[in-house]
């Protein structure tokens, strides 16, 4: 956990150092302890500070969002957008670009889409009994399947001069900013409700029949699982957009290193999403600065050779 939570500090002094503009990290020190005034304080304090906090708990949640899915579901596969709760978001999203909307406004819709496809998708998936992963995981994906259906739609019948702009959220867009204490509320909460039930979670990975051998109350536990990890999953694509490849990469790559234990693998998760993202923005703002790359492209560069590495290390 000491080297995760390093490399989560070096990610985000990476990220207040370099940019358009590149501050020594020196500099960057003296402001951030309040030792220097001007126009350094305005670059790291109002612009890059803001964004950096934004990558890290989005990257966080994305995470933690995983690798509560993944135990959810029992799903190796599983990932925060397998449930199409950020395709309903997009959806809303993307309507209120066309209707003009902008800031707070266009958080809101996509905070409300993403909590209308939650419920739809769970009301589908119990129907008028009981419901369990394989039929929760199957309604999510024709759910997702819709969505992706109606944004393609909207693409289709957006002005051109609106297209970039939601092309760029659909890819995952971290300018938005301002609404950071949303994500700081997120990842403290989510870690809240999910590490208290960190040993049941352990034995619920082992499969359902064993959980409830082992006195876990297993359709509360996935209830519980299921609305945690779609709250993070709303809260993270209202303040990012849709950002692929961390909740998937994250959890797997702290399993091939750490090992499967959830009182570890839950905060460290979140610790390494947080930090990939903040080095994928970083690497968004400057590798063809001043023109700036989809953080979710970079997310995926980054993401799946260092996946097919630990997972071809962890086979020899």
């Amino acid at each position: 956990m000491f080297s995760l939570t390093a490399l989560a500090l070096a990610c985000a002094m990476l990220a207040l150092s370099f940019g358009s503009v590149h501050t020594d990290m020196a500099t960057v020190w003296r402001v951030l302890t309040g030792q220097e005034q001007g126009l350094s304080h305005e670059l790291i304090l109002q612009l890059r500070f803001p964004r950096a906090v934004n990558a890290f708990t989005t990257g966080a949640m994305l995470a933690l969002a995983g690798a509560l899915m993944q135990v959810l579901l029992r799903n190796p596969l599983a990932d925060p957008y397998v449930l199409g709760i950020s395709g309903g978001a997009a959806v809303a999203a993307l309507s209120g670009m066309l209707l003009g909307m902008a800031g707070v406004w266009l958080n809101a819709a996509a905070f409300i889409g993403a909590l209308l496809s939650m419920l739809l998708v769970f009301g589908l998936a119990r129907g008028t009994g009981a419901w369990s992963s394989t039929r929760l995981l199957l309604t999510g994906v024709i759910v997702a399947a819709g969505w992706g259906a109606t944004i393609s739609f909207l693409l289709a019948v957006s002005p051109d001069t609106k297209l970039r702009g939601m092309l760029f959220w659909l890819m995952g867009d971290l300018d938005n900013a301002q609404g950071y204490g949303f994500g700081i509320a997120g990842i403290v909460i989510g870690l809240a409700l999910s590490l208290p039930l960190a040993r049941s979670l352990n034995v619920m990975a082992r499969g359902e029949l064993t959980a409830r051998s082992l006195g876990v109350h297993v359709s509360g536990l996935r209830l519980h699982l299921y609305v945690v990890a779609s709250l993070l999953t709303a809260i993270a694509v209202m303040s990012a957009g849709s950002i692929g490849f961390i909740g998937l990469v994250a959890p797997h790559v702290l399993r091939l290193a750490a090992g499967s234990d959830h009182r570890i693998l839950l905060p460290g998760a979140a610790l390494f999403g947080g930090s990939l993202l903040l080095l994928a923005d970083t690497l968004a703002r400057t590798l063809l600065a001043p023109q700036q790359l989809p953080v979710g492209v970079v997310t995926a560069l980054l993401g799946v050779p260092l996946f097919l590495f630990l997972l071809a290390r962890s086979q020899r």
